[in-house]
């Protein structure tokens, strides 16, 4: 086989195919030739695809003799963040995210690994790992290292765009943190409040479980994981428990939002309850003497007096003017 060979046609779903030696590019290849650099002494094949048929899929499965299994959960999608282990490579499932319209947007990233092979399938919404092989083939004493540091690099990247999300969030926490005890929260902030805390959730259960991927890689004897690349997956997890972190911070900040929405609420309410109770006492003193007056009874002393009339309106605006004082004195009215 020729060290250069030709470049590779465009095909769909092949966003790049590349072999390296000593963390050098030597040349883009073939799907169907892949499988021959990989068994070559010092060579990596780093395959990156996008939302792969699964004619192409079992084509790459084929180079490299992949798992039957893991090549159709690469295909379904909607896995769960894992690693799994077969007899000659590793299969690791990774949740990506992005801001979409101001909404978490996920995606999902599977990655083979073997000796001599790397292939990433890449699902729904997350950013191309173009800049990840430019950034690699910059840095060829690390590319050098082989498999696991493209892995390494791939994991790093996606827990990297985590990070952006958690900004964008951020600030949407923070309008409404502002906004909470000036304001009583409406429908729509409400519904906000809610999806972001949902959002968070799901940001948490795709975190959650890659953090327990990184620590199999950096402890357990997995294929192609060289033991002093291991410290860089322990970085990694340290990222990600710093996401965690933030996600749990912003999931309490939502909470207290939304119960200090509701004390607010129930303290507004609890306001105009007791000035309504204030002014009804005001009234029902009024309505109580217009009340005896107003039952037509015969022989009523006050009726013939001449200064009856005046008397009793005085004294209805006295009581009156002496509860409205009082029930503003208690802070009611």
């Amino acid at each position: 086989m020729d060290e250069r060979a030709p470049a590779k046609p465009e095909e769909a779903g092949v966003v790049a195919a590349a072999v390296y030696r000593d963390g050098r590019k030597i040349a883009d290849i073939e799907i169907d030739a892949a499988g021959d650099w990989a068994k070559r002494e010092g060579c990596v094949v780093w395959i990156g695809l996008h939302e792969p048929s699964q004619a192409l899929l079992e084509r790459v499965g084929r180079q490299f003799s992949l798992h039957q299994l893991a090549i159709e959960d690469a295909l379904k999608g909607h896995q769960f963040p894992k690693l799994e282990e077969y007899e000659d490579s590793v299969f690791i499932v990774a949740r990506t995210a992005q801001m979409v319209e101001g909404r978490i947007a996920f995606g999902e990233t599977h990655l083979f690994l073997g000796v001599g092979f790397v292939v990433s399938v890449r699902h729904g919404a997350s950013s191309s790992y173009a800049h990840v092989r430019e950034r690699c083939e910059q840095r060829a004493e690390r590319l050098s290292e082989g498999e696991d540091f493209i892995i390494y690099a791939i994991l790093d990247f996606i827990v990297d765009n985590y990070f952006p999300v958690l900004d964008a969030i951020n600030d949407q926490v923070e309008d409404i943190e502002d906004h909470v005890l000036s304001t009583t929260m409406g429908k729509l902030e409400i519904e906000q409040l809610y999806s972001l805390r949902r959002d968070l959730l799901h940001l948490r259960n795709a975190v959650t479980p890659l953090s327990d991927v990184c620590r199999r890689l950096e402890r357990s004897d997995v294929v192609a994981i060289d033991r002093e690349m291991r410290p860089h997956f322990r970085d990694v997890r340290d990222h990600l428990r710093r996401v965690q972190e933030r996600i749990d911070t912003m999931r309490e900040t939502l909470a207290f939002a939304f119960e200090s929405s509701l004390m607010n609420a129930q303290m507004q309410q609890t306001d105009i309850s007791r000035r309504l109770a204030a002014w009804a006492a005001i009234l029902a003193v009024p309505t109580a003497i217009a009340g005896i007056y107003g039952m037509n009874f015969k022989y009523m002393p006050e009726l013939d007096w001449e200064y009856g009339y005046y008397v009793v309106l005085t004294m209805t605006a006295a009581i009156c003017a002496y509860l409205y004082y009082r029930l503003r004195r208690a802070g009611w009215l």
